[in-house]
């Protein structure tokens, strides 16, 4: 299929970018794929390719979701899966349950396929390529310094439909559309 690669997220403030890039600083490595600060942000819902005519339906749909906006916490470090390490994230502290669950249900129908996991709010800062023991051992010893990193805190009032075009030096995230966190009712 053919069309924009989309995802729904919430942006980070721009002073917490500049500290991301001091991080980052700090974790690079060979066989890990930092993430550029200014790309870093959390998302709510990947939707893939989707056709270009679908792109209204799903901002308007997005247009209806009703959450008060909400303090989080950026704190921590951590890697996910454990022992073989595939990515390396930054840890979030706010309850964004109703905020991820509005998206899944107002996407849902639109027929994008909720997701199996249980949501897992973090910031990605990076990639492995080819996990292997020894390069997961080197990555836990630099996340150990990080491992109480605390960046402070935000209100997230926003959330954006996103396109991401693939290119060789990364992607690249335009914001197809800027939704205003209000309270029920």
């Amino acid at each position: 299929m053919t069309g924009l690669r989309c995802f729904v997220a919430v942006e980070l403030p721009k002073n917490m970018r500049d500290e991301i890039r001091l991080i980052e600083d700090g974790l690079c490595m060979p066989g890990l794929r930092l993430v550029k600060p200014d790309l870093c942000h959390i998302t709510l819902k990947f939707l893939g390719d989707v056709p270009t005519q679908k792109i209204g339906k799903i901002c308007e749909t997005l247009r209806s979701v009703r959450v008060s906006p909400f303090n989080v916490a950026v704190c921590g470090m951590g890697a996910f899966p454990g022992r073989s390490i595939r990515v390396v994230w930054l840890g979030l502290e706010g309850d964004f349950s109703d905020l991820f669950r509005q998206v899944e249900d107002s996407l849902s129908h639109l027929g994008f396929e909720r997701e199996r996991r249980k949501f897992s709010p973090h910031v990605t800062l990076g990639r492995v390529g080819r996990p292997s023991q020894e390069l997961s051992g080197q990555i836990a010893i630099r996340l150990e310094k990080f491992a109480k990193v605390d960046l402070g805190s935000f209100s997230v009032d926003r959330f954006f439909l996103k396109k991401s075009t693939l290119t060789r030096e990364g992607p690249i995230y335009e914001d197809l559309a800027e939704f205003l966190l209000q309270p029920p009712g």
